[in-house]
């Protein structure tokens, strides 16, 4: 009897959890189908699946040009996240030299400070390297979240990875590059997906950075876009057009996260074993 109660409390918690989370986003989909003030009234079902909210969202604010900055931005922070943390893991976990421990907390040290303190000076630099508005300045700047967690995860599994493989590789006449990208790299493809879709998620919602580094459409990722829709002839507010585009630009990370969960939860739970 206790574990019928234990089982019950357990799944009853579970299920709270699941609407707690989930209700936003279905609260979302159902007001992006409401035209005019139908937004103003709460409903839990879709009574008329109406997309002017969707049609609206892009003929009139330019959303495809916006997505694909977004998509090329995170694109490019996730590939340079990747190579950096592949190659410093495989220094961090597989030679030994002093002061190791300390560069690796260091590396998780940067993670961190907030944003906002790092702004200026990351701004100055940007400018310096001439990337203002540019989707390559985004993707550097982002790696001040994106690559502690990488290194820390690669670095767990290249741990964890049996030196016999190095070994038999370097008999072989393999250089190092070789031996990080052909024998390693597909042993560490779990830890890989778990950082990439990580960093791609983290890039992909990113607004501070995004905010302060365009100053244009040509290099605006979604977050600011959405923040900056305005009214127009049609809506007053654009309350249903801002919820179509949460919709349009949520549905795509909850189905890679669905895809590929298993790699996720498999990745981070592995690394922390090992590690």
């Amino acid at each position: 009897m206790p574990k019928l109660v234990f089982k019950f409390l357990f799944f009853l918690f579970l299920f709270f959890i699941i609407v707690f989370s989930g209700f936003p986003f279905y609260y979302a989909i159902i007001s992006s189908f409401k035209v005019g003030s139908e937004i103003f009234e709460p409903t839990l079902w879709i009574g008329n699946f109406d997309f002017t909210n969707y049609r609206a969202l892009f003929q009139q604010q330019n959303f495809f040009g916006v997505i694909l900055n977004s998509i090329i931005t995170a694109t490019g922070t996730v590939l340079l996240s990747l190579l950096a943390g592949v190659t410093a893991s495989y220094a961090l976990g597989r030679l030994h030299f002093r002061g190791r421990t300390t560069l690796l907390l260091t590396i998780l040290g940067v993670s961190m400070f907030p944003q906002i303190a790092v702004l200026s000076g990351l701004y100055f630099l940007i400018q310096t390297l001439g990337l203002f508005n540019h989707w390559l300045g985004l993707s550097l700047s982002y790696l001040i979240f994106t690559l502690p967690f990488t290194v820390w995860t690669l670095t767990s599994f290249m741990k964890s990875i049996p030196k016999e493989l190095e070994e038999s590789a370097v008999i072989d006449g393999a250089k190092p590059y070789q031996i990080v990208f052909k024998i390693l790299f597909p042993v560490l493809v779990p830890a890989v997906v778990t950082t990439g879709l990580l960093a791609f998620i983290a890039a992909w919602n990113e607004f501070l950075f995004a905010l302060t580094f365009t100053i244009n459409e040509k290099s605006r990722t979604i977050p600011v876009a959405i923040s900056m829709f305005t009214g127009n002839s049609e809506y007053e507010l654009p309350f249903g057009i801002l919820m179509a585009a949460n919709v349009v630009v949520t549905v795509p990370v909850v189905l890679i996260v669905l895809i590929f969960q298993r790699h996720i939860i498999s990745g981070i739970s592995s690394g922390a074993v090992k590690g």
